[in-house]
């Protein structure tokens, strides 16, 4: 591959694409963490990987190419067309680091994280939150990680500023009459939110309808990349690299997944192959 040309030093006798083939199978495989995954290779398949790591070889290593994983990622999914069109939906959601009695042991998060509450189902936390921008049928755009304080019309701005003249379906967090007047202008973009009880602007009661329909229908497919495999609250990173190099991998294995559904006809999940 030409992103891995002129590294500097001796080729490591595990070659990077092995590194890669194995980080993007491993959310494909009930295995709670690294070690497990690679004790289970090393015991039933160590005929295909004879130079196989070891724990903290693979993570120094699957780190170093957390960057070539999303462009592979971005690459799939541009070259067939996967992300163009008209129509997106913009979600968030919590990631807990830790609880609140034991907060402090987390060292390691306390700058990018922070104490949030979760509106949607009782929970208060420290952690961050997961924002993605996904198509009508879950192909992830752009994802990123915020404070859990940010205020949802601020963490949703950097996935709607790589959008042009399209939909945007968001949850009331994303109400606000200056920000989508704003993106209207300047991007050409309709924000298309559900209105409070309270607010004296109402829409038809067909388009409202229609509106609550179509975000539940996008809101099953966007569900879809956090909780298949491995869940996103579950990623078990104690450090804020590793961690976003376990989202990068779970945002790759699910556009990989997608694209081999569609165009291979190949269930990733169930191991079947349709015709």
């Amino acid at each position: 591959m030409r992103w891995l040309q002129g590294k500097v030093g001796a080729k490591p006798l595990f070659r990077d694409r092995e590194v890669m083939t194995l980080l993007l199978l491993m959310d494909f495989l009930p295995f709670p963490g690294e070690t497990q995954f690679l004790a289970f290779l090393c015991a039933h398949y160590r005929s295909l990987f004879p130079r196989l790591l070891s724990q903290s070889q693979f993570n120094r290593r699957v780190r170093s190419l957390a960057r070539l994983v999303e462009a592979r990622r971005w690459y799939g999914a541009q070259e067939r067309g996967a992300t163009l069109t008209s129509l997106y939906r913009l979600d968030t959601q919590p990631r807990p680091v830790w609880g609140y009695r034991r907060d402090k042991s987390r060292r390691d998060f306390a700058a990018p994280a922070d104490y949030g509450v979760c509106v949607s189902r009782p929970l208060k936390y420290l952690g961050d939150k997961r924002v993605l921008l996904c198509t009508g049928g879950g192909w992830p755009v752009a994802y990123d990680w915020v404070p859990a304080t940010t205020d949802e019309r601020v963490a949703g701005d950097p996935g709607r500023d790589c959008l042009w003249q399209a939909r945007v379906l968001g949850d009331q967090g994303f109400m606000g009459a200056d920000g989508q007047r704003r993106y209207r202008e300047t991007r050409h973009l309709d924000i298309l939110t559900p209105y409070r009880a309270y607010q004296r602007l109402r829409r038809a009661p067909g388009f409202t309808a229609w509106l609550k329909g179509l975000c539940a229908r996008m809101e099953g497919a966007c569900h879809e990349v956090p909780n298949t495999g491995c869940h996103l609250e579950h990623l078990r990173g104690k450090t804020l690299r590793g961690l976003i190099t376990h989202v990068t991998a779970k945002m790759t294995r699910h556009t990989l997944k997608l694209l081999l559904r569609r165009w291979a006809g190949i269930d990733v999940q169930t191991f079947t192959v349709t015709t």
